[in-house]
């Protein structure tokens, strides 16, 4: 290992024990090429720090805040499952309809009636959706508000991300 690695090792083990100053990284703050980790060159892209400089107040606040282990999995697999094309077709057509049986959705989005019912299983299973029972047909809508935000959110930013990118103004 390096002498820059074994110092940022060092800074991240002053973080952890709460006694970094800002800015204690030994002669230069940098790894053997002056970008922070060994093997990173100039080659390697702007999102490597320039000069390391950690900030140890607002990464000890970042760390307070970061939520736990579990509920960080758990969130992540429930993107994981809203990241399927046409699982979060099935989750617009929900927002716009509000309510859909199986074969409803499946015309809606074009999928199979086999592959919504096996994609509504996942997502209500994750708590994305709901079900209720009316006899023999079972309606789906989203779980509750907050779905429908993340939702509304994907389109909006994209569109938003779009605006940014041909200069076009939202506000």
């Amino acid at each position: 290992m390096t002498r820059g690695g074994l110092l940022y090792i060092f800074a991240i083990m002053q973080i952890l024990a709460g006694s970094l100053d800002g800015e204690a990284h030994g002669s230069d703050g940098h790894g053997s090429d002056g970008h922070g980790f060994e093997g990173d060159g100039p080659d390697s892209g702007p999102d490597q720090c320039e000069i390391r400089v950690i900030d140890a107040e607002r990464v000890a606040e970042a760390r307070r805040r970061l939520p736990r282990a579990a509920d960080i999995e758990e969130v992540a697999s429930m993107f994981k499952l809203m990241s399927d094309p046409n699982r979060l077709r099935i989750l617009y057509a929900l927002r716009s309809a509000g309510e859909l049986c199986v074969c409803d959705v499946a015309a809606a989005v074009g999928v199979s009636e086999t592959g919504v019912s096996q994609s509504m299983r996942l997502l209500r299973s994750a708590g994305v959706v709901r079900r209720r029972r009316e006899g023999r047909v079972v309606h789906y809508s989203l779980d509750d508000d907050h779905v429908e935000a993340l939702v509304d959110m994907g389109l909006d930013h994209l569109q938003h991300s779009a605006g940014e990118q041909w200069g076009v103004s939202r506000g």
